[in-house]
């Protein structure tokens, strides 16, 4: 009897269940309820959604892998090297007393001079050697070292510098490099993938490949230099990106990576590349003069006020004249201080900052069309502007100053060598040094003289097959009498030391 009331009640509890089940599924059917009834769930669009499929994924992946593969071989490493030189440190504690002669010490064997060394990345442009970076990377250097893809080490010259731009270019002694494809600046957007390249950090890390996105165009910093018109991007940049590439999904180069936004020194999302247009003004100049000539209109402006650019209506970006030079173009085109700037050629400032890169990319004589406010009122003029004081470099400088005579030995010795002029001498700091000889300007990294023989620029040779050479002339006439393939000694005098140096050389047999 028991059992049987237990099966019974096991039954009611069944029936209820299944009818509790029917009226959730049925029944809210029934009631317009199912969709309360089932758990939520994430829209599953068939179009028009932000799915991607995979195999849009996998062809997004291989343009990253292409663009790395194609553009790493022109991106290089550039090593520099710079001489600190200090006073000797010394103490006295009679200074300007009568014993003060009879007092001074000095600390023994403090180096009055160091070598600082620097890290920077840059591209090849050409494929007979010309390589684009930042001025900030190589100015001020004693020494550059050039390191491509394959390892392979190579002295560089300075063609040029721009330190308005924060541009350079260098030159190495090589042929059929691979070099990069220029892109199309007005066709840059936000949010477009760029790939960054370069050696951030240490020498190690090497053409380190990073990704991003284009975050703004058109930026402007305090601390930047004077012709500024950024790309910013979030694609990581460190210290030693400095002069690499940011190039788009094309593999074309669309900036010179320059400068990061950071309160810790590291990346924090912000960087900032030289758009390749400004790359394209300045670098023919920089090959074929060594510096940059530009345009100049002649006035002294800052940022309109916000109450004035409301109150008339103008572009956010409006550059009011403070003042106008003397004689220069804004003046004889009629340009008066107050006068507001809006525009140049029809183009809207979007930052006063962009008025200076505007004119920086024209040449003097070219003709501009500005737009002006004056007293509320919108007119325009016409300006022949003029030109900006030229920028030589210092590589051209010396150059043009050491015009002693030079002798390339590279192709057949691995350097080249040339005579002691002052210029070289104050360079070198051998202005105390007392020996004649020939001085060693450049040296191939890869050459036996250099690997085999340890000849290092500014190593001077003072003897040549136990003659001595008083300049490149008297070099020239005892290395012609060598007989070819004959092994010869070199004395040397090494100024950093004050020691003599031997080593052999072997003159090419043909």
């Amino acid at each position: 009897m028991r059992r049987t009331r237990t099966l019974s009640i096991v039954a009611l509890v069944a029936i209820a269940f299944l009818a509790g089940v029917f009226f959730t599924t049925a029944g809210a059917n029934l009631l317009g309820l199912s969709n309360r009834a089932t758990p939520p769930t994430l829209a599953r669009e068939e179009s028009g959604g932000t799915r991607i499929s995979t195999t849009d994924v996998t062809s997004l992946e291989e343009a990253f892998v292409a663009v790395a593969e194609r553009v790493n071989p022109t991106v290089v490493q550039i090593r520099s090297e710079k001489v600190i030189r200090r006073r000797p440190f010394s103490w006295n504690p009679f200074e300007g007393t009568p014993f003060e002669e009879f007092f001074n010490f000095r600390i023994p064997n403090l180096p009055e001079e160091f070598r600082s060394q620097g890290l920077g990345s840059g591209v090849i442009i050409r494929a007979d050697g010309y390589i684009v970076t930042n001025n900030h990377v190589v100015e001020g250097a004693d020494e550059l070292l050039v390191v491509l893809h394959d390892g392979t080490t190579y002295e560089a010259e300075v063609v040029g510098t721009d330190p308005q731009s924060d541009l350079a270019v260098l030159k190495i002694e090589a042929d059929n490099l691979p070099y990069i494809s220029m892109g199309d600046a007005s066709t840059l957007r936000v949010g477009q993938w760029v790939l960054a390249f370069g050696s951030p950090l240490s020498p190690q890390l090497s053409n380190t490949v990073t990704a991003g996105i284009i975050s703004a165009l058109n930026r402007f910093y305090s601390e930047g230099p004077a012709v500024q018109n950024f790309i910013q991007t979030d694609a990581a940049i460190n210290p030693g990106n400095s002069g690499g590439p940011l190039v788009n999904l094309r593999g074309e180069l669309i900036g010179i990576n320059t400068a990061i936004y950071s309160r810790t020194g590291g990346y924090q999302g912000i960087g900032f590349a030289i758009p390749v247009d400004i790359v394209q003004y300045v670098v023919p100049q920089l090959i074929e003069t060594g510096y940059v000539e530009r345009a100049r209109l002649g006035v002294q402006y800052t940022a309109a006020a916000p109450s004035v650019i409301k109150a008339l209506n103008l572009p956010r970006g409006a550059a009011q004249v403070v003042s106008v030079e003397e004689g220069s173009a804004a003046e004889q085109a009629g340009i008066e201080p107050g006068d507001i700037i809006v525009a140049v050629d029809g183009h809207e400032l979007a930052n006063h900052l962009e008025l200076s890169k505007i004119i920086s990319t024209h040449r003097p004589g070219d003709e501009v069309t500005i737009t002006i406010n004056r007293d509320g009122e919108m007119r325009t003029v016409t300006v022949r502007l003029g030109a900006a004081p030229s920028e030589r470099t210092a590589a051209r400088r010396r150059a043009q100053s050491s015009r002693g005579e030079e002798s390339n030995l590279m192709e057949e010795l691995g350097f080249s060598i040339a005579d002691i002029t002052p210029e070289l001498a104050r360079r070198y700091n051998l202005e105390d040094v007392e020996v004649e000889g020939v001085l060693i300007t450049r040296i191939d990294p890869n050459s036996e003289a250099y690997r085999e023989a340890n000849l290092r620029r500014g190593l001077i040779i003072t003897e040549v097959d136990r003659k001595p050479v008083r300049n490149v002339k008297t070099f020239k006439e005892v290395y012609q009498a060598i007989k070819p393939g004959a092994t010869f000694l070199l004395r040397l005098y090494d100024p950093q030391s004050g020691g003599t140096l031997i080593t052999a050389l072997q003159k090419p047999a043909s």
